[in-house]
């Protein structure tokens, strides 16, 4: 006889746990952008104004160092790396750092595109953090403080040494507003907004410390430099790139939704306010599934456990016995079953991760729409068993 598996009454209000683009702040409705200046150049005052509002409240939220520079770039944070790996790299031995999908895909641009002779590669599989004392930083180092594929992040910057010889790049989209970042051990900086503060899409953001800007003004890349990865002209860095002067077109509705986030994180606390609403929903999750033995962290060490993208995986005795494919069924029918519930949308681990589930825990979810979800998990998680177990019958 099939066991009737019963749906908990609760449902979350906010079902978007997408981990990219993610959910929009509480409260947020279109109304929220009414200020926005559409159908006006971003070259006029009004344009070049909202641009410098958001570089500024960046810097405050963020507490980037004054000497910093802050500048808006073309295409998310994948147009923000690449513009530091093209432009930067090339006078020193690269170490590359990676431990998931996007770690791993800078690797390969550094090596089969840049074609660098000198590179180290570093590595480690899901779930865990490669040995950082193997890292040199005589060299230049590249790495994702968060991984968002795994949801494995560096504990602190406590591993780079402050007299570095080379430069420390840092991926940090879905770490930055969310995981305190050392900006004094981190040379450039890049994310883009849609991660923690729910922005609209195709914006990337890039920090500059002044070791990096030097780096600029004194070498020139060997290879052609595409026109929207240029941030020096005649041996100089461009300023009017870290004051609102952008490289090619952004959206101003967009930036007036990254205003609108800043200016709500700067209600909740700032960064140490955004810290802890991601601290607290991510520990509702883990408290789940140290109470729930069918399920598990992707990420080993709790110390290196991401409060952004909490990845988990399937780990009930009946459901390792399958397959490889049968096992990613398995949680692709779970992640299937909260989405027609209309429960929970987005939730499916990477293509590239091991199977399982990924939710996002960033700062613009309410903790009580984790809490309402957890049941929810245990209920498609019953469910799939049951029709596993008739299957079997």
């Amino acid at each position: 006889m099939t066991k009737t598996v019963t749906a908990p009454d609760v449902r979350p209000n906010n079902t978007h746990f997408s981990s990219g683009p993610c959910s929009k702040r509480p409260n947020w409705s279109l109304e929220a952008l009414s200020d926005a200046p559409l159908g006006r150049s971003h070259r006029a005052k009004i344009g070049k104004t909202k641009l410098k509002q958001a570089i500024d409240l960046t810097r405050e939220v963020l507490e980037v160092p004054a000497d910093y520079r802050i500048g808006i770039v073309p295409a998310s944070d994948t147009g923000a790396v690449e513009m530091a790996l093209w432009s930067l790299l090339g006078p020193r031995g690269v170490d590359m750092v990676a431990w998931e999908s996007f770690g791993s895909g800078w690797v390969s641009d550094v090596v089969k595109e840049l074609k660098l002779p000198d590179v180290r590669k570093i590595t480690a599989d899901y779930g865990l953090l490669p040995d950082l004392s193997t890292i040199d930083f005589d060299r230049d180092v590249v790495f994702t403080w968060n991984g968002t594929t795994s949801g494995v992040r560096v504990a602190n910057a406590d591993f780079i040494p402050a007299d570095r010889k080379g430069l420390t790049i840092c991926d940090a989209t879905s770490a930055a507003f969310a995981q305190n970042l050392d900006f004094a051990k981190l040379d450039v900086v890049t994310f883009s907004w849609q991660k923690v503060l729910g922005g609209e899409g195709a914006h990337g953001v890039i920090i500059l410390s002044p070791r990096a800007v030097e780096r600029l003004e004194s070498y020139t890349p060997a290879w052609p430099m595409p026109k929207i990865f240029r941030m020096t002209k005649g041996g100089k860095i461009i300023e009017g790139i870290f004051q609102g002067e952008t490289i090619n077109t952004p959206s101003m509705l967009c930036v007036e939704d990254y205003i609108d986030a800043l200016l709500w994180a700067k209600k909740v606390g700032g960064l140490n306010g955004l810290m802890a609403r991601a601290d607290a929903n991510a520990k509702v999750i883990f408290d789940f599934v140290e109470q729930n033995d069918w399920i598990a962290n992707l990420a080993k060490d709790p110390a290196t456990r991401s409060n952004t993208s909490v990845c988990l995986t399937i780990a009930d005795k009946d459901v390792l016995a399958l397959d490889a494919d049968a096992q990613a069924a398995f949680a692709k029918g779970l992640v299937s079953l909260l989405d027609k519930q209309g429960v929970a949308y987005d939730i499916g681990a990477y293509r590239d991760a091991p199977s399982g589930l990924r939710i996002w825990a960033g700062a613009t979810i309410d903790t009580a729409d984790l809490e309402a979800l957890m049941p929810w998990l245990t209920w498609a998680f019953e469910t799939q068993k049951a029709t596993l177990s008739k299957a079997a019958a």
